[in-house]
This record gives C-alpha cells, structure tokens and sequence, in this order.
C-alpha cells in the first residue's frame, strides 16, 4: 500500500519517521540522532521498527502504531485514475502491509480507493512477521484462499517480491524511489517493472 498505491512524493513516511524517532526517543531516553539510529537499525534488520521494539523491550504493538500513525492525510489526493483502473481489474483486490488496519483504512480513503479492496491483511493478521518475512505470505495467502499461481503481488520493495515469487505469484516491483526500495534488487524474481502504478494499470487495462 505504501508508497506503491499513492505516490512516493507524498512522504507519509517523513511523518512517521519523525514519530517513530520521537517514540524511540522517549522509550529509550535517547536523543534525536541516536534514536533515528535505532529506529533504522530494526527496520533494516527485522523489516519493520515495530518488529524490533516488540523483541528487544516488549513494546505493545497497539500504543505503538496508533502514536507513529496519528500523521496528516490530508497530503495525499483522490486519484480518480487509479480507482477506475483498479475497477477494472478481474478478481480479488486485497490490501497486504506492513502498517495497521485503521491507518490503512485511513490512507485508502483519503485516495478515495478503500471500497476497491475486499480485505485488509495487516501487521496484526501476520502475528507480527511482516514481509520480507515467508511466514507472512503463506498466512495471507492461507486466511484469503489465495492461489499463488493465480495471484499478483505488487510493492514498492524489491525485496518484498522474492518470497511472493517464490510461492509461484507474478511480481511487480514500483521503482519510485522509496527508502530501500532497491534493496536486494534481482531481475530473477521481478516480473514487471514500473515507475507509477496507475499509469501501468491504465496501459494494462486500455
């Protein structure tokens, strides 16, 4: 969802870097520079912060992701163009992210595109394994009756593709300049590369 069904240049993530910073911050009694060093340092090694506070100093999931998450939508825009092409798509349209249901909902909503999705699969529903992770992808695939061979994953993160290609999903990867978003690139589990998601399903979908 992030990054991947609204554009990169809105930076949601600037605002919840700076929350999750200042969280880290507070918990650990940490300045500026050394909590932001924390904070990167989860995400990089577990492939989300939440993961990593949740590990190392029990933090509750809940308190966490309602505090990084109470940031300003209002940035981003309806896109009328996307909502029509999803429209056009044949089969299930599901959600699968790393945030929460509410700031999902939130997000979807203000793009103007929540009523195009059947389901949410969020951090909760994956017992705390986000993606990179395998386990989250058989457990989506497993809650939704999802057929790998007949499905179609698409992100913002290259890495998060492997394992979606490896259960036999079609990938696509969104290069629009996300924090880590080249991150372990390889051409052997990327099927289709694309800079704007909407304009590729327009072009798809014409």
């Amino acid at each position: 969802m992030d990054n991947t069904l609204y554009p990169a240049r809105a930076n949601l993530f600037a605002q919840i870097d700076r929350r999750m910073e200042a969280f880290v911050g507070k918990l650990l009694g940490l300045g500026r520079e050394e909590a932001r060093a924390v904070q990167k340092g989860y995400f990089h090694e577990h492939g989300t912060t939440l993961k990593g506070l949740m590990l190392s100093h029990n933090v509750d999931p809940y308190s966490f992701l309602a505090d990084v998450h109470d940031i300003d939508t209002s940035v981003l825009d309806r896109d009328e163009r996307l909502r029509a092409a999803l429209r056009k798509l044949p089969g299930r349209r599901i959600v699968f992210t790393n945030g929460d249901r509410p700031y999902a909902e939130r997000v979807l909503s203000a793009v103007g595109i929540l009523d195009c999705f059947e389901a949410i699969h969020d951090v909760h529903a994956m017992d705390y394994n986000p993606k990179p992770d395998p386990r989250a992808y058989a457990g989506v695939c497993a809650a939704h009756g999802i057929d790998p061979a007949r499905a179609f994953f698409v992100d913002d993160m290259a890495h998060n593709l492997k394992p979606a290609h490896a259960l036999g999903m079609a990938t696509a990867w969104v290069n629009n300049g996300s924090e880590r978003g080249d991150h372990g690139h390889h051409p052997d589990f990327i099927d289709f590369e694309m800079t704007d998601l909407t304009d590729w399903l327009e072009e798809l979908t014409a």
